[in-house]
């Protein structure tokens, strides 16, 4: 009976030995084929191309309050605060007129003094007409006096006749003398009083200008919305990136057309975002979209793409973003009062549905020598082939040459082949096998 179990014991320890020998050896050539690589295979089917990106909310309807464009100093001393609600027509911005008022004072003196020249010269050269036409009416008389003696020279000596005739000469050169003085005063008032009219002209241009510029002093509110001043650049020789400056206070100084507060709508809001290359196909004007705001992240905002730009563009020349992108804008079709521009957004993006394609997880795309490529299973191991890419999201990739159900590896077989080898090549396997 003894012996019975002994052999028994023995028995079953041989069969577990088997077994675990067994399981060894299957893991071993697993291993050995595979090298523990993921795979998946080519689907095909219906892929609805989402688009995820990030944005930030504007307003399309904005308005930018400048200086007014008048000379001198510009000081500020009303100021409405940034975040204020205003209205259409109110008094938002105000600036020190007193420049201004002190040009008006001298504009208006100007004027008042042209218009004492003018009477005067008026005056003087109504009384210089007056002695004129007397003057000449003189020498008229002494004219006609001295005909009247000349006709009588019949009856005179050839002395008293030649003297005759000389009064005659002498009174009327004295008449053509008067009559041409008389046209110069009045040439010369005339031209006095256009004078003096051009300088109560300048006056009154000036006085109409300081007006309008003290006016100009007190900016209202051209539309309804939400009130935000600027940064105050005045007197910044340089910017650096991440900079920041302060806003515009009561009592700063700026320069006539700077942009010192705007004044967004904020009734009208849209996303403003850059979309990647790789996107740009899958999205068109009128798609459906939700807007997810990082400030309310509990509430989904509905949303249809406004536009998208035909031209890509970089970041710019300050950006280290070199990726080109399409400016793109969405249009929120609810409101919500709690919204404000610059608020940072996540666009979801339901573009348009591909039916019968085939596609992949986009981990299973690689780049090689440039081109995008597949890893297919080629009998124990895998080779790389080209592939053509179609459409891409955030998690498929839509390819050609490629058949369904080609089993491609999720992850890179070469660099996983190379792994071993770098590592007991490393400086740290060495000293290991030392």
């Amino acid at each position: 009976m003894k012996a019975r179990t002994k052999l028994r014991f023995i028995i079953g320890i041989l069969v577990i030995a088997g077994a675990g020998f067994g399981i060894n050896y299957s893991l071993a050539k697993i291993k050995s084929t595979d090298h523990g690589t993921p795979t998946i295979r080519v689907a095909k089917g219906n892929v609805d191309m989402k688009v995820y990106v990030t944005g930030e909310l504007r307003t399309p309807n904005t308005s930018i309050l400048i200086a007014p464009p008048v000379g001198g100093t510009l000081q500020i001393v009303k100021f409405a605060r940034t975040g204020d609600v205003v209205k259409a027509g109110d008094v938002v911005l105000e600036f020190d007129p007193s420049e201004q008022e002190y040009n008006l004072e001298q504009a208006q003196s100007a004027l008042d003094q042209s218009d004492q020249q003018i009477t005067k010269i008026k005056a003087d050269g109504a009384i210089s007409i007056s002695k004129d036409a007397v003057d000449l009416l003189h020498a008229r008389f002494d004219v006609r006096r001295a005909e009247l003696d000349v006709s009588q020279n019949e009856l005179k000596s050839a002395i008293d006749a030649k003297k005759n005739d000389l009064a005659l000469e002498e009174a009327k050169r004295r008449l053509a003398q008067l009559e041409e003085d008389s046209k110069s005063r009045a040439a010369s008032n005339a031209a006095n009083l256009s004078v003096y009219m051009a300088q109560r002209a300048k006056a009154q241009m000036d006085i109409k200008l300081a007006q309008d510029r003290i006016t100009n002093m007190v900016i209202k509110a051209p539309i309804s919305g939400l009130f935000a001043r600027k940064s105050n650049t005045t007197g910044v020789n340089f910017f650096v990136t991440g900079m920041s400056l302060p806003e515009y206070q009561e009592g700063d100084q700026t320069f006539p057309g700077s942009p010192v507060a705007t004044v967004m709508d904020v009734s009208q809001m849209e996303v403003f975002t850059r979309l990647p290359e790789t996107s740009r196909g899958d999205i068109n004007t009128s798609d459906s979209a939700a807007i997810q705001v990082d400030s309310f992240p509990e509430k989904s905002y509905p949303a249809k793409v406004k536009m998208v730009a035909a031209l890509a563009s970089t970041g710019g020349m300050f950006s280290n973003d070199t990726t080109r992108r399409f400016d793109a804008t969405f249009q929120m079709d609810q409101l919500d009062p709690r919204l404000r521009p610059g608020q940072t957004t996540q666009v979801t993006v339901q573009g348009a549905q591909l039916k019968g394609v085939l596609y992949l997880p986009r981990q299973a795309l690689f780049i090689r020598n440039g081109k995008p490529v597949v890893f297919a299973r080629a009998g124990k191991g895998f080779e790389p082939r080209d592939v053509t890419i179609k459409h891409m999201s955030e998690s498929q990739v839509v390819i050609e040459d490629i058949p369904e159900g080609t089993e491609v590896a999720l992850v890179n077989p070469e660099a996983a082949a190379s792994a071993p080898s770098a590592a007991g090549s490393s400086p740290a396997a060495k000293a290991g096998g030392k």
